[in-house]
């Protein structure tokens, strides 16, 4: 771990030998990471491919992703646990092996359970394989700790190789086939487990924590409820939502997994998540923040592509070339959290205002812009816009758990809330609400448009039914959209001036507690659960 990397001196990995060049070494680790996040086991860019190519609906490889996701954020509990209980070489080697089987499933398999699960434990692996490569050249990053330095840089890698590896993914499929998107992270993860081999020493923790007392009932009760959640916003639309058997069970059961889980943590000693996370206050402000400009995002999921495709006319790679816009926001919200947020030490309210000012911008542009004869460069703005308020909320918000004055055992259970509200539920439940929106919009403006039609010319009648038909529902598209967006425009507006009139001069002071004290209170937290142990076996 960090602390005795370079306890003296200039920064220094013990776990990669001497001959490797020491301004090198974190170097390597962020290539691990890079490799690690392009192997999400699925890629959803792909999904129209894969649609063609075997018997998925683009519903079952949508619930594949986010249960990827899903396994991040349950992983978050336990990151620390397992970092101090394997070492980094046995970390990354064990979890380039599951990647590349993941790979492997993935590309060939075309049952859902089974994608769903593999893509599941990816997400678990992916995490901690990022959290043992951060984790080392933490304090490389922030000599300090200050973790707001240390999120921009997360957010930087992680929400841009979720754009670039769409486009890698799109033109290779383009000039190959998709499948070959999962070979090609095969051969990379194949190559970082050779450098590990090679360039990386089974350098183990001063102080061995073995996994005991980890509520790992309570992760699966955690992850049902998850599963569930997600599974009513992805396949709700398409059961018809609360008139399908399929929708009731899965609410029921994850209403049942979720009741359990607050039972159990009433009397466990040491629960998955406590009620001293979900109840803390910042947890529960990040949790609405999220809610609201998640959902005014949503349109992102629900209307780009519709837009880009259906009346703009783009293919495959020029819809996918709109990723590099919010790329290129993402690294300019980084870079203005990080000089703003991370060294000035702006406050929250403020950095809050910003992002949800430029959210408001995203869907102004979009509500004047929306029409026919729409050139790809006149979309830079409003994508640049949503990149780096997305990130700037992300880093902000996840800034604030680490402000929010949990002892350190309960604060990785507060980030797996954390990273359930922000990632499954900001990617699931908007789209499900702003596309159900949709669907009664649009229907309404369809009868509408159909009948001025026809009233306006009665010639038209005469025009052959497919096209007339065409014509109303794109139309009747576009009109839907701008009034979502305009709605959705009066909820932002709504929300900044809440957030311009509220008074918080909280400023980003967290600073990381040391490799030594995180060791400390784990081994103290073990030996608790061992006297609890061996009271039990007594009695």
């Amino acid at each position: 771990m960090a602390d005795w990397h370079a306890p003296k001196g200039p920064f220094d990995i013990p776990d990669v030998p001497n001959f490797i060049p020491r301004r090198l070494k974190p170097w390597l680790f962020i290539f691990f990471v890079l490799i690690v996040q392009f192997s999400g086991g699925i890629y959803l860019a792909a999904a129209s491919d894969m649609v063609g190519t075997t018997a998925l609906m683009q519903e079952d490889i949508l619930m594949a992703g986010y249960a990827s996701l899903i396994g991040l954020a349950i992983n978050f509990a336990v990151m620390f646990r397992i970092k101090f209980r394997f070492s980094n070489r046995t970390q990354l080697l064990t979890c380039g092996i599951v990647l590349i089987v993941a790979n492997l499933i993935c590309a060939y398999t075309t049952s859902v359970p089974i994608l769903v699960i593999t893509c599941f434990i990816a997400g678990w692996f992916r995490m901690q394989a990022t959290f043992a490569c951060n984790s080392t050249i933490q304090l490389w990053l922030t000599p300090v700790r200050d973790m707001s330095i240390f999120f921009c840089y997360v957010y930087i890698i992680v929400d841009s190789v979720i754009q670039l590896s769409g486009i890698a993914t799109i033109y290779t499929a383009f000039f190959s086939q998709w499948e070959y998107m999962h070979w090609i992270m095969i051969g990379m993860l194949a190559l970082m487990m050779l450098m590990v081999f090679f360039l990386v020493k089974p350098v183990r923790a001063p102080m061995f924590i073995p996994l005991l007392g980890i509520d790992w009932i309570g992760a699966v009760l955690w992850t049902g409820f998850m599963m569930c959640f997600t599974f009513i916003c992805v396949y709700g639309n398409y059961f018809d939502w609360w008139e399908s058997s399929e929708i009731c069970q899965a609410a029921a059961l994850g209403l049942i997994c979720l009741l359990i889980n607050l039972w159990r943590a009433s009397f466990l000693h040491h629960p998955y998540i406590s009620f001293q996370a979900m109840k803390n206050r910042n947890v529960i402000k990040a949790t609405c923040i999220y809610l609201v400009f998640f959902t005014m995002l949503a349109t992102e999921h629900v209307f780009e592509h519709s837009y880009a495709a259906n009346i703009l006319g783009f293919d495959e790679t020029n819809l996918i070339d709109l990723n590099w816009y919010v790329f290129i926001g993402i690294v300019a919200g980084c870079g203005f959290t990080y000089f703003t947020f991370a060294l000035r030490k702006w406050r929250y309210k403020t950095m809050t205002a910003i992002g949800f000012a430029l959210a408001i911008l995203y869907l102004a542009y979009f509500y004047f812009l929306i029409d026919y004869g729409v050139e790809k460069e006149m979309l830079f703005l409003p994508l640049f816009f949503r990149g780096a308020a997305s990130v700037i909320i992300s880093i902000v918000y996840l800034t604030s758990i680490v402000q929010s004055g949990l002892p350190f055992q309960v604060f990785p259970q507060a980030l797996t809330l954390n990273g359930f509200m922000g990632a499954v539920m900001g990617a699931t439940f908007g789209p499900a609400v702003i596309g159900e929106f949709l669907r009664h919009t649009m229907a309404k403006n369809a009868a509408f448009l159909g009948s001025s039609i026809t009233d306006m010319n009665p010639d038209i009648v005469h025009a052959p039914l497919g096209q007339l038909f065409g014509l109303v529902q794109i139309q009747a598209l576009i009109v839907s959209m701008k009034e979502i967006y305009g709605w959705l425009l009066i909820v932002g507006l709504v929300s900044l001036v809440l957030i311009l009139v509220s008074y918080s001069p909280v400023r980003p002071w967290a600073i990381f507690p040391k490799w030594k004290t995180i060791r400390r209170i784990l081994r103290k937290l073990v030996r608790s659960e061992e006297r609890v142990e061996m009271a039990g076996s007594k009695e």
